[in-house]
């Protein structure tokens, strides 16, 4: 671990990162919910619409569309902006839990492409009256949700970040075990329904996202509310004292 100063010590402000890094946190959740539970519902309910029966679920779709494009930024951010910090513990960690979001956003612009391309060919009728081309477009958003929020945030969040956090002591260490058996919970429901052992969407897979969902929220709140709890790796830093003393 490199807890000495390095490059990044007079342009990196701990406070200010922690609270961008929080926010950011935050966005994932008030941008992804709504889109995924509310606004691609009228498409997941309703595959056959394709054909372009039901009431025209443009606007709706659309608008989901948008706030996931902005969870991708918000998810690619939350391992950029505090990179400079992360990397001072483990560069190695900190590279992996870049690299695990951008796989994460990945697998979200492909959902995003299956529910626009679904709304292209019911507008421009090229769907015909084949109601199964619906259903595999809603399909490959759904196993891009279940690959991408599903099982890589899992990875990212519940695993690399909760052990990072944990080891560092950014965050209390009772806040990061949530993180530490979410994310294992997350994984092991995900490939459990692939396998088709457990019910997509059902109870058990439910279960199994609530501690990861509290540790990213909590984690996000923390971040906006206190900064960086007093750690070895934030000495030198630009604003650490700041983030020191509002920390205890």
């Amino acid at each position: 671990m490199d807890t000495g100063t390095d490059r990044y010590s007079s342009t990196v402000n701990a406070r200010k990162i922690a609270t961008l890094t929080g926010w950011l946190m935050v966005v994932t959740f008030v941008a992804s919910i709504p889109a995924y539970f509310i606004l691609y519902a009228p498409v997941r309910d309703h595959p056959d619409h394709i054909t372009g029966a039901g009431a025209d679920p443009t606007s709706s779709v659309a608008l989901g569309a948008t706030l996931e494009l902005i969870v991708i930024i918000a998810n690619i951010g939350t391992a950029v902006v505090p990179y400079g910090i992360y990397r001072r513990y483990s560069e190695s960690l900190a590279l992996g839990y870049v690299a695990a979001r951008l796989v994460e956003a990945t697998f979200i612009a492909i959902g995003i492409v299956s529910m626009l391309t679904f709304l292209l060919m019911r507008q421009e009728g090229t769907a015909g009256t084949d109601a199964a081309l619906g259903q595999a477009f809603v399909a490959i958003y759904d196993r891009a949700f279940l690959i991408g929020p599903g099982f890589c945030a899992g990875v990212a969040n519940g695993i690399i970040l909760g052990y990072l956090m944990y080891r560092s002591g950014l965050v209390p260490r009772g806040m990061t075990m949530l993180g530490l058996i979410g994310g294992p919970l997350i994984v092991v429901s995900g490939i459990l329904v692939m396998f088709d052992v457990i019910e997509r969407g059902g109870t058990v897979q439910g279960v199994a996202t609530i501690p990861e969902f509290f540790w990213e929220l909590s984690f996000g709140i923390y971040l906006i509310v206190k900064g960086f709890k007093p750690a070895p790796i934030l000495a030198g830093l630009d604003g650490g004292s700041v983030a020191r003393s509002e920390s205890s």
